[in-house]
């Protein structure tokens, strides 16, 4: 395999990838923000309801991956004072699917250095260029690990030959040699990291590798690969792997049959844990109506939201029937693994469509000064109408965001439903900081059925007929409009998500732009 590099903008120093004495600010280390998945920046101290109002465009940044099939960038990692040789910096680092990494000033908007993974296409492989699928590069979005025994913290990425690369944050230098940790072009999601064993899923097959939950002791001198496998159509949560405070991970399992007896454990949640140097399956749940599930193609494909309440260890999730599900991480769906704390009403989908409504993505939620426990969930289409809030923003009939409280009612648990947010075409996973929640009306086009073609998932026509995607900052109480990037965003996002630390929000968008939104006179 061959690695170039190239430093574009500012030479930055080999040495330290991250200063030990920090200054305050905030990070944003992972997809999801933390282990937990929640989705909460929660040292946020500049942006708040009262000034998002007045948001706008810091800067935008052209960048020269090549969009391969419908993926173009993944959400950034925001790192805080790393040492550079031009002093300490605030750095986005921002991976695009052609094997491409690269580290941005989030001041200024310019590019501080950039990684390329160049490597032959496995004979195997066999590329479809129109297959919104399976498309061949590095999909898992990377993730900042703890400090090590160096003293150095570490950028870990994978590229899409499946080696995992262990890199300095402040310049691209490998720290270690690549180890291989998936195969080749498999479709694998967000990386995460526990007790320093780090974390990958991968889903639908792609160019011949398995649909499992793989893991790696990245302090294990032998390498030694673990996954465990539920048996189905592949584990293609948008952010990967939730872990909780035990260590165990938790992903959704994708289209499949649930069998017992043989250890298949499709359209559900499975929950793995490293037992020794094996990973074992510990836990599980299905929904009760798995099978219609599976005939309708509504997928559990949503990466669930890890959180505490009132002493227990909680976790939301759901799947593209459009149904958000409460469960106890000790026990996840009782003793059958079928039965939740609580399942909602249905928020949308009412024509039971598999493809352009439903729950897509990841969940996310968070906590408000008064002790309030949020959760919020993105979908697509219209909200249905036997879904009922008390603060609505108008007629939703493209997406948007549904906002639940935790309660506890008559001794047993609850998602009460609070507000419903705007109509946003094709509302994406949302983030909260200092309780303001921002989200992304994708522009995408989701259509895989056409009444003259029948089923045709088909890249080329999707791109065509997508539009441009817009930001908004809404109050974590109502949902209410607080900003709208409006038409300034130009191209429109697949499976994005945002980023967000010291007063910016980061987006990427099909066409390779990194767009930075903040208050003006940010600094």
């Amino acid at each position: 395999m061959r690695l170039t590099k190239s430093i574009l903008i500012a030479a930055v120093a080999c040495g330290s990838a991250f200063s030990q004495a920090t200054p305050a600010g905030s990070d944003w280390l992972m997809d999801g923000a933390d282990v937990f998945r929640t989705a909460w920046q929660k040292n946020e101290t500049i942006l708040n309801p009262q000034n998002v109002k007045n948001m706008q465009i810091l800067w935008k940044l052209q960048l020269d991956n090549v969009p391969q099939q419908m993926h173009s960038l993944f959400p950034p990692m925001i790192l805080n004072n790393v040492r550079t040789s031009s002093g300490n910096k605030q750095i986005a680092i921002v991976q695009g699917i052609s094997d491409n990494l690269y580290a941005i000033d989030a001041v200024e908007g310019k590019i501080l250095w950039k990684k390329h993974w160049d490597y032959p296409t496995p004979s195997n492989v066999r590329l479809n260029n129109d297959d919104p699928l399976c498309p061949e590069g590095a999909l898992a979005a990377p993730i900042i690990g703890p400090v090590g025994p160096d003293g150095r913290r570490p950028l870990w990425a994978l590229a899409g030959d499946g080696r995992l690369h262990k890199l300095n944050p402040a310049d691209g230098e490998e720290l270690a040699q690549p180890v291989q940790f998936i195969g080749a072009n498999a479709k694998a999601y967000a990386l995460n990291i526990f007790d320093n064993v780090l974390f990958t899923t991968t889903a639908q097959g792609c160019h011949g590798n398995p649909n499992k939950m793989w893991a790696l002791k990245l302090d294990d001198p032998t390498h030694t690969v673990m996954s465990a496998t539920p048996k189905s159509g592949g584990l293609w949560g948008r952010s990967g792997a939730a872990i909780d405070s035990n260590g165990v991970a938790w992903a959704p399992t994708g289209d499949g049959r649930y069998e017992k007896e043989t250890e298949t454990y499709g359209n559900g949640l499975i929950g793995a844990k490293v037992v020794g140097n094996e990973l074992k399956i510990v836990d599980y749940f299905i929904p009760s109506n798995w099978s219609w599930l599976q005939k309708r193609d509504l997928d559990f494909q949503v990466t669930p939201a890890i959180f505490k309440y009132k002493g227990r260890e909680l976790m939301v999730t759901a799947s593209k029937e459009c149904r958000v599900y409460l469960m106890d991480v000790k026990n996840a769906g009782g003793d059958d693994h079928q039965t939740p704390l609580d399942r909602t009403p249905l928020i949308c989908n009412e024509e039971v469509n598999f493809a352009a409504a439903g729950i897509w993505g990841s969940m996310a939620t968070w906590e408000d000064a008064q002790g309030t426990r949020w959760v919020l969930t993105p979908f697509w289409g219209p909200s249905h109408p036997k879904f009922k809030v008390p603060v609505s923003n108008g007629p939703v009939t493209k997406g948007g965001i549904a906002a639940f409280k935790v309660e506890e009612k008559n001794g047993k648990l609850q998602l009460t439903p609070a507000w419903l947010s705007r109509d946003m075409d094709q509302a994406e996973p949302p983030v909260i900081a200092n309780g303001v929640v921002f989200a992304i009306a994708s522009g995408e086009n989701t259509f895989q059925a056409y009444p003259d073609l029948g089923l045709r998932d088909s890249s080329k026509m999707r791109i065509a007929a997508s539009t441009h995607a817009t930001f908004y900052a809404l109050d974590g109480q109502t949902g209410k409009e607080l900003y709208s990037s409006g038409n300034q965003v130009k191209s429109w996002v697949h499976f994005g998500e945002l980023a967000v630390a010291n007063g910016r929000v980061y987006m990427g968008t099909y066409d390779s732009i990194l767009y930075c939104f903040g208050l003006p006179g940010t600094k």
